[in-house]
């Protein structure tokens, strides 16, 4: 009935004469209609939508609001001001970002490489080494620090010599032989076993100054029944140019009885498949040592230096001096004038027993120059003879250096900064 209602108020009946067949009481008397002009107007939509929210009121029983009688909705009041809703809109900023970034990774953009392009600046120079040539070769890159120069604006001979025990090690890792033990194969760790190094060379063509990046090269060899042979080959980074070559022998010694043993035939396996036969220094010194007594009985200068005790510091983890402090105790004996005007050009060191810690030391340093005039021996060659030996006479090292007059082409930083303020 609504809907019926609600239609004829949207589509009136036609108009003409059209008599009632019933009564609107229900009786049988005719009711004529009324007559409706032949071209009504038709009512506009929004009466057409007031009549039928009318009827619709009036069949369902409620009150209709009409349209024209509803409250107008409030004004909006605006948002308390906040630094939130008072920022820029950033949106289309985000927008434009975000696009760059997907047309980057679309088109595999890559950024510039920041890194520094100059060779001693290389962040690779200064890795940990790898081992090359065949697995046979371990190399190794230092960067010559402040600390490690002396009163030359040089990096000192315990500098170098400590590369060529850090490289050594570091070969012995990178093989995968590291057992338990500081520098030790598995099977030596099983028997207690160590290395140590009984006789060392060492020459040098030249000493690199701070900043400079040495590379070190080290490998091992076979020497006899029970030794082994290790080298080292230091070059300059950039240019290539020989800084020093050595050569050393190793032999075993048991840990817990302190005495010299042989080597395994399981320990010769493990380290055989490393052996590479190249030598770095083909003219080995094979001189004997003279005995102190012979020394003592010459003319030529002597020096002597008492009371050298190690240090905590000094010690390695075997618990017996470290083998680059023998150096600098050898160097305690030698002439000031001497270390002055003359530089390491090479050195032999021949191990005779181990120091340690509660030991007492006595440097012995006998000078020989190659020309007996006084006047030119600034500008001569020198060697000299070295004996580290305890307090009851026992020899802990005797060794050979070589000594050639300072050339003067070292000018380093330093130097150029001290004379600025002087």
């Amino acid at each position: 009935m609504v809907a019926s209602i609600a239609t004829s108020a949207f589509f009136p009946a036609s108009s003409g004469k059209s008599p009632l067949s019933k009564s609107a009481n229900g009786s049988g008397e005719t009711v004529k209609a009324v007559n409706f002009s032949t071209t009504p107007v038709a009512p506009s939509q929004s009466s057409r939508a007031k009549s039928a929210i009318e009827a619709v009121s009036k069949v369902e029983g409620y009150a209709a609001i009409e349209p024209d009688k509803v409250a107008p909705p409030l004004p909006s009041t605006p948002a308390p001001r906040t630094i939130y809703n008072q920022l820029p809109d950033v949106s289309f900023w985000l927008a434009t970002v975000m696009a760059i970034v997907i047309a980057a990774a679309d088109r595999h953009f890559t950024l510039p490489d920041w890194r520094p392009k100059r060779p001693d600046m290389l962040s690779d120079a200064f890795s940990f080494g790898k081992i090359v040539q065949d697995g046979l070769v371990f190399k190794q890159n230092f960067l010559i620090r402040s600390y490690e120069i002396g009163a030359d604006q040089t990096a000192s001979i315990e500098t170098l010599m400590n590369h060529l025990q850090e490289t050594a090690l570091n070969h012995v890792r990178s093989a995968g032989l590291l057992g338990d033990g500081f520098g030790c194969t598995p099977e030596m760790t099983k028997r207690n076993l160590i290395w140590v190094v009984s006789k060392m060379q060492v020459l040098v063509d030249h000493y690199p100054i701070w900043g400079d990046i040495v590379e070190v090269e080290t490998w091992v060899g076979s020497h006899g029944k029970n030794g082994m042979r290790r080298d080292w080959h230091i070059r300059d980074y950039n240019s290539g140019q020989t800084i020093l070559r050595a050569t050393s022998l190793w032999v075993m010694m048991n840990k817990l009885t302190r005495k010299l043993a042989k080597i395994p035939e399981e320990v010769r396996d493990e380290i055989r498949p490393y052996f590479f036969e190249r030598m770095a220094i083909v003219d080995e010194d094979n001189r004997k040592f003279p005995k102190l007594e012979e020394l003592n009985g010459n003319s030529a200068e002597k020096h002597l230096r008492k009371g050298l005790t190690p240090r905590w510091g000094d010690l390695d983890v075997n618990q017996h001096v470290n083998n680059v402090k023998y150096i600098g105790w050898i160097l305690e004996s030698a002439p000031m004038a001497m270390l002055e005007k003359h530089e390491l050009a090479g050195m032999t060191l021949e191990y005779r027993r181990e120091c340690g810690k509660d030991s007492v030391v006595q440097s012995h340093t006998t000078v020989y120059s190659d020309c007996t005039n006084s006047a030119r021996q600034d500008s001569a060659s020198i060697h000299c003879e070295h004996q580290l030996s305890l307090e009851s006479g026992a020899n802990i090292v005797k060794a050979r250096t070589a000594w050639r007059p300072k050339q003067g082409q070292n000018k380093g930083i330093v130097g150029t900064v001290s004379t600025a303020h002087a």
